[in-house]
């Protein structure tokens, strides 16, 4: 049983590749403070001649002034000028004020490597507006940058929206890097479900533009919902993650991830590995033991024997084990008197007087030796009788509509599943939607 290490990235993740891709967050870079005007000429009363220049106070010019010639000296000590900083920050009014006042901050954060100081800076930036609109992708980018090393998932959020709203990309970072980190966010804070939401919704915005998905969304998203069991999204994921990058070993991992999330047996277990059969999924000699014992050469012979011949053929199971082989030897066995008697059940069954137990046997029987037809006529009959576990039923009818080839039927058809085989029914209708566009995964 794969270990399913394939979906699962380093615990970096994305988000922490992206920390570092701009310069401008990287404490060394600086931005271009806006030049003054004389001070006195900013002093003068006539609006005629203010039109047009930058509008400061002379109480923010009095705290301005000192605070950058005491930056701006050799061995400046930022943090001893904090409060002279705040100060600042706190009589800074007009949009010109507020952005003086930012660019002063941010590059005093920038050498003093304060990351907290920096934000700060950034965000006296953007809060006056003044921000070429060619800018505010990098500008809120890089506060994204800041808040998100600071751990303030809350202002990373805000500003990493910002961000994309602004259509901000490099050549290192597309807007789709951008989208999964965002979902990478809630996943720092723990809030794995609104994590996936906005994954899934990023996932149904670039499907609805005709954009293709990057696999990368798709081992996160579901890496992440398997460790956390967040359910449904986990199978909503795996369907689409199967349905865009169709593999015998993406299968196999989302078929061995439903069967890791629930206790199936008997029955759910039996059409679940019939499932990994088809799409290759069979490969190690428990999952074939389990198939085994869920199908019983008694009950199933065909199945069985096609099943052990599969994993004889395949390297899989050895001639030695001694469990395979006695299976092997019941089915062979029992097949003969199987076959000879599916006559008489089909008669009984098709009978307006059959029973449920008559009416599934056949269906079941008729599916396992690919009489998809009849099994699929069994199992509708059974839908209509009292007692019936619908939603074996529902699955059954689905497998052996998709063993006629009618796809869209099928799909239909496990649309109706509900409670724990649900998840089943999602896999077998994901299955139905690859052969319909012609998928070629297979393991029979």
């Amino acid at each position: 049983m794969t270990n399913l290490s394939s979906t699962r990235p380093s615990r970096a993740g994305l988000a922490r590749s992206l920390a570092l891709a701009i310069a401008l967050a990287s404490g060394g870079a600086m931005l271009i403070a806006p030049a003054f005007t004389d001070a006195a000429q900013a002093q003068k009363k006539d609006k005629k001649k203010q039109e047009g220049k930058a509008q400061y106070s002379k109480e923010f010019l009095d705290a301005y002034k000192p605070l950058e010639t005491a930056l701006a000296a050799p061995g400046a000590d930022v943090g001893a000028l904090k409060p002279q900083i705040m100060a600042l920050v706190a009589i800074a009014a007009s949009a010109d004020e507020l952005q003086a006042a930012g660019g002063l901050i941010y590059n005093a954060g920038a050498n003093a490597k304060d990351m907290a100081l920096q934000l700060q800076g950034m965000e006296l930036l953007l809060a006056s507006g003044k921000v070429a609109p060619d800018q505010l992708g990098r500008y809120n980018f890089t506060a994204y940058q800041l808040a998100n090393e600071l751990k303030n998932f809350t202002k990373a959020r805000q500003y990493l929206q910002a961000a994309i709203d602004n259509n901000f990309t490099t050549e290192r970072i597309s807007t789709a890097d951008l989208e999964i980190t965002m979902a990478e966010i809630d996943f720092a804070e723990g809030k794995h479900a609104a994590g996936l939401d906005y994954l899934g919704r990023a996932i149904a915005h670039r499907k609805a533009n005709g954009q293709p998905v990057d696999i990368s969304w798709y081992r996160r998203g579901v890496a992440v919902a398997y460790s956390n069991q967040v359910i449904p999204q986990v199978y909503d994921l795996v369907v689409q993650w199967i349905g865009d990058y169709p593999t015998a070993n993406n299968w196999r991992d989302a078929v061995n991830l439903t069967r890791n999330l629930n206790d199936f047996a008997g029955p759910e277990a039996l059409d679940l590995l019939r499932l990994a059969r088809k799409v290759g999924g069979l490969r190690d000699k428990q999952d074939y033991i389990l198939y085994i014992e869920a199908a019983d050469p008694r009950r199933l012979p065909k199945e069985v024997k096609d099943l052990i011949e599969q994993a004889y053929a395949s390297g899989a199971v050895s001639k030695d084990d001694i469990f395979v082989a006695d299976s092997l030897t019941t089915a062979n066995g029992r097949i003969k008197t199987d076959l000879a008697e599916l006559p008489a059940l089909e008669r009984d069954a098709n009978a307006a007087s059959a029973g449920l137990r008559t009416v599934f046997a056949a269906g079941d029987a008729f599916l396992s030796y690919g009489e998809y037809a009849k099994a699929a006529a069994f199992y509708e009959k059974s839908l209509g009788m009292a007692g019936v576990e619908r939603n074996t039923a529902l699955t059954r009818l689905g497998i052996a509509q998709i063993g006629m080839g009618n796809f869209a039927a099928a799909q239909a058809t496990l649309a109706k599943v509900d409670g724990p085989r649900s998840p089943i029914a999602k896999l077998w209708s994901a299955y139905a939607a690859e052969k319909a566009a012609g998928g070629t995964t297979s393991g029979t």
